[in-house]
């Protein structure tokens, strides 16, 4: 048993350093569920700490979390967040992690958002940055007027994971009007491996080619996600498949650096 767990033990040893800081290119994990105990993703402090160490492993120094709003399921408010992202922040400060952290949010087109953006009162990115998303289940009808009005606000949307919405892939076009209407366009890395299914992948790469997409995070929400993407970084060359696409990461690491917004709660 000594003998198969040396070897064991090695492997992920392996693996661990050939994973280590691959990701630091991208500098801002800009779209995560590390928030405690807020939605579906971190459930405790202490998990919050074990994605933030893990993350940080694979490079990433600064965070942006983006906890859902969603009206009925993950009813959200700036409050709520700050309280949240208030718990992090002092158990980051307590661990002693060098990392920096700000709170925003992953908004669902839904009745809620249309009440948000009314009052002009959504939980933004540094440099006007809105994260939004939509069901699996459908395409919002909506979604066109949301980028609209956002931008009347002088807000710049971001579309959460376009190629996770499988109403599209056979509707590829409808990739580009959304880039045509002025939305910016997010990858989740784990897209690019088969974990969320092979035509999601297919629609992924795609979108990479073509240079459609804007800024790239994990969305992780639990121990599962993390331990993919230490596969994918491993099996991957991430950054050479990024290269066709002008990602913005490093504009919102800038963005929070200048704003001396890092590790500070919401206005």
């Amino acid at each position: 048993m000594g003998f198969f767990s040396n070897i064991f033990g090695a492997a992920q040893k392996d693996n661990k350093v050939k994973v280590l800081g691959k990701l630091a290119f991208l500098e801002v994990d800009m779209h995560n569920h590390l928030l405690p105990a807020i939605d579906d993703g971190s459930q405790s402090l202490q998990q919050s700490l074990h994605l933030v160490r893990g993350l940080h492993d694979l490079g990433f120094k600064k965070f942006i979390c983006t906890p859902h709003i969603m009206e009925g399921v993950h009813p959200n408010t700036k409050e709520s967040i700050s309280t949240s992202f208030g718990v992090l922040r002092d158990g980051i400060k307590n661990a002693d992690l060098k990392v920096d952290i700000l709170p925003a949010a992953e908004h669902m087109i839904d009745e809620g958002l249309s009440k948000l953006i009314a009052k002009d009162n959504l939980c933004l990115m540094p440099g006007g940055y809105v994260l939004i998303e939509m069901s699996y289940l459908a395409e919002s009808k909506a979604l066109f007027k949301v980028i609209y009005d956002l931008q009347i606000l002088g807000y710049k949307p971001i579309l959460a994971h376009p190629e996770r919405y499988n109403y599209y892939h056979f509707t590829f076009d409808k990739y580009k009007q959304i880039k045509d209407a002025g939305c910016l366009l997010q990858l989740n890395l784990l897209s690019i491996s088969r974990y969320y299914g092979t035509e999601v992948k297919v629609a992924a790469l795609t979108m990479l080619k073509s240079g459609m997409y804007d800024f790239v995070g994990t969305d992780t929400h639990h121990e599962k996600h993390l331990a993919a993407l230490q596969e994918v970084v491993a099996k991957y060359p991430v950054r050479e498949m990024l290269a066709t696409c002008p990602i913005k990461n490093a504009v919102l690491a800038q963005e929070m650096t200048d704003s001396g917004l890092s590790n500070f709660a919401i206005g």
